[in-house]
């Protein structure tokens, strides 16, 4: 789950995605029969297990014709890209196709080491794939001994970037600044906020088409076995990030014994009471505590910042900092909604910590350039803001297709005002951000209840603070896949930490991914290397665009 710099009327978007939804039983409308129930029983399944193992066996016939990628891709020379054709609904695999983007980077280690391919997912829902296999000719040493055995391997999953996108509104209006401000001051602001909401949901169905309703995670993880089929795998070997994970849960229940190798890394809580609503009140929570620990570490470093010395002046400096934006917007553009588009990646990434800091004590310096650039949006940038605007909508359109939601407003209203008290920093937000569920004008589903054997065990990776995936995430999931093991880094809180450097982890991954090796029980690592603090915000920016996660997305 990721959040995006632009929201509805709020600001940003979840990485880690959200909602309620009701308990129940396997197997249900979504499950293969694939899954553990299916096996034990001998039965094929259902329409949708047809139609994926009618798919699958096609696409390993025809697999991927591998090409120069386009020019504008912006990928790396070395990186090949392709097409793989999945149905749009797998009840009907005869009927209306669509194509999913891929690309891939070839393993460094000749045919004598070579183990496969190694998919990748990066959260969202609506994170493109397609920037991993970079990892391979830009030689990143944390990669580097996982690329002697395998192809590396991104895709778009339906509905995002090249893969039949879908949209939910005009995207030069959906990132037009100063946005209302997200903590409502009265019931007006909060009908207002509702207001873009239902047009935002409506949006959706006027333009999602007949690929809207079929915008789900199971769908996609139907798409992955295709997707693993087309490469020529037998099994998959799958490395899934925030979001990603519960796409890795949802694949492992529906095809426990396909797996090969997978890395869940920053875990979403799979549980169906969790998915998706309560998933985002526990969000709302974990950014707090981050924000928190962020608050300290600018403190500690006030001799480089001078924004506050203690965790306390620095939060009156930040509200001071809203107030001012939200009587007068900086630049004309920069509100209260923007100010926590830009600042809400401190809360998700250790490596933005600096560069946060740094444009904020530029500004108090008195210059509002690096902030101006950094929260407002680049009205000339139509492809990115395009982009931007496509992954908020499939993160929608999933999210909302795959779990019921609250549908009266006083649930919502009654949650909100209840946690804004104590963990404000970005409840009323992320309300915004997730409120055109409530109001979803297509068929809402019941999430899988995940239980599953896998044919190799899971390695799952999860800090005790992130604050987009919260802890009893990787627990949960942990106790639902048997065989599993997790690894706990611990009193540290960034997001997607298989990028990060870090022995206790990078060891352990490399050594399951190429000798499928896991420890005899679950690991606790001591957290990676604190941030340094860097003055300069040009400097700080780029060392924070050099170390991002590929997933800033959910």
């Amino acid at each position: 789950m990721t959040r995006r710099k632009a929201a509805i009327a709020a600001a940003g978007t979840l990485a880690a995605g959200a909602l309620t939804a009701g308990l129940i039983s396997v197997p249900n409308a979504f499950a293969d029969g694939t899954g553990t129930h299916a096996q034990h029983t001998g039965r094929h399944g259902s329409a949708e297990a047809r139609g994926v193992h009618k798919a699958a066996a096609r696409a390993a016939r025809t697999g991927v014709d591998w090409k120069d990628c386009p020019a504008d891709w912006g990928l790396k020379d070395g990186v090949e890209c392709g097409w793989v054709t999945v149905p749009l609904d797998y009840a009907k695999p005869d009927g209306k196709k669509i194509k999913l983007a891929v690309d891939r980077a070839r393993s460094t280690g000749g045919k004598g080491k070579r183990q496969g391919s190694l998919v990748y997912n990066p959260g969202g829902p609506g994170g493109s794939g397609m920037a991993f296999p970079n990892r391979i000719p830009d030689k990143n040493p944390l990669w580097a001994k996982a690329a002697t055995a395998y192809d590396f391997v991104g895709f778009d999953p339906r509905g995002v970037g090249h893969s039949a996108p879908i949209s939910c509104a005009d995207p030069q209006e959906w990132v037009k600044a100063p946005k209302d401000d997200p903590v409502p001051d009265s019931e007006a602001d909060k009908r207002a906020q509702r207001k873009l909401a239902k047009e935002y949901a409506d949006g959706c169905k006027e333009r999602g088409g007949d690929l809207l309703p079929q915008m789900t995670t199971p769908n996609t993880a139907r798409d992955l076995d295709v997707i693993r089929a087309a490469l020529g795998d037998k099994k998959l070997n799958y490395l899934g990030v925030s979001y990603g994970t519960y796409l890795g849960a949802v694949y492992a229940e529906l095809f426990p014994g396909h797996i090969r190798r997978m890395i869940t890394d920053s875990i979403v809580n799979p549980s169906p009471k969790k998915i998706w609503y309560d998933v985002n009140l526990d969000q709302d929570i974990a950014f707090q505590t981050r924000w928190e620990d962020w608050k300290k570490w600018v403190a500690k470093h006030d001799d480089v910042y001078g924004i506050g010395s203690t965790p306390e002046k620095i939060e009156a400096k930040w509200r001071e900092l809203r107030s001012t934006a939200k009587k007068d917007p900086i630049g004309g553009v920069v509100g209260p909604s923007e100010l926590l588009g830009f600042f809400q990646s401190a809360p998700y990434y250790d490596s933005a910590w600096a560069e946060v800091a740094s444009v904020w004590a530029a500004y108090l310096g008195g210059d509002e350039k690096p902030l101006i650039e950094a929260a407002a949006p680049d009205m000339s940038d139509v492809e990115g803001n395009k982009a931007g605007e496509n992954s908020n909508a499939v993160y929608t359109a999933v999210e909302c297709n795959d779990a019921q939601w609250p549908r009266d407003w006083k649930t919502w209203d009654r949650d909100s005002t209840r946690l804004h008290e104590k963990y404000p920093f970005l409840t009323w937000s992320n309300a915004w951000m997730n409120y055109p569920c409530g109001v979803w004008p297509l068929k809402q589903h019941k999430p899988l209840n995940i239980h599953a054997k896998t044919s190799h065990p899971v390695l799952m990776i999860q800090a005790t603070r992130d604050a987009a995936t919260p802890y009893p995430g990787g627990v949960e999931l942990h106790k639902r896949l048997k065989g599993s093991r997790l690894i706990t880094e611990k009193g540290a809180g960034s997001h997607g930490i298989t990028n990060l450097k870090n022995d206790c982890i990078n060891k352990r991954v490399d050594a399951y991914l190429l000798k499928g090796t896991v420890d005899a029980k679950d690991v606790t690592c001591s957290p990676h290397a604190e941030p340094q603090p860097v003055k300069s915000a040009a400097k700080a920016s780029a060392k924070a665009k050099a170390a991002a996660v590929p997933a800033r997305t959910p």
